[in-house]
């Protein structure tokens, strides 16, 4: 699944960096600066991934709890399935995560 989710990322999309670790968190965001490609980390041609740059860090990072907790962001797939690595986030929740987070949802 993240892989299908990767290969529809285009050059310019906007992305939440999120810590998936100990403390789980949306801390900044990232632009995609090169399309999906085979991950130059392995030789196994299954393995792909995006190049991203840093764009800016949240003011406030958003935890998953808190997420979890806005009912405005019930359906979002990171309440729902916060183990996938990589997920879309729909412009409403991109909205309400930036608002959350310090920034001007742009």
């Amino acid at each position: 699944q993240a892989r299908n989710f990767m290969r529809q990322m285009q050059v310019g999309d906007l992305g939440f960096f999120y810590l998936s670790q100990k403390d789980k968190m949306i801390v900044g965001i990232v632009e995609v600066i090169a399309e999906a490609h085979q991950d130059s980390t392995t030789d196994d041609p299954r393995w792909e991934c995006v190049d991203i740059k840093a764009v800016e860090s949240l003011p406030n990072p958003v935890t998953l709890q808190m997420c979890k907790d806005d009912p405005r962001l019930a359906d979002m797939v990171l309440v729902k399935n916060s183990r996938l690595s990589v997920q879309p986030v729909t412009p409403e929740e991109w909205r309400i995560v930036c608002a959350l987070g310090g920034l001007d949802p742009k």
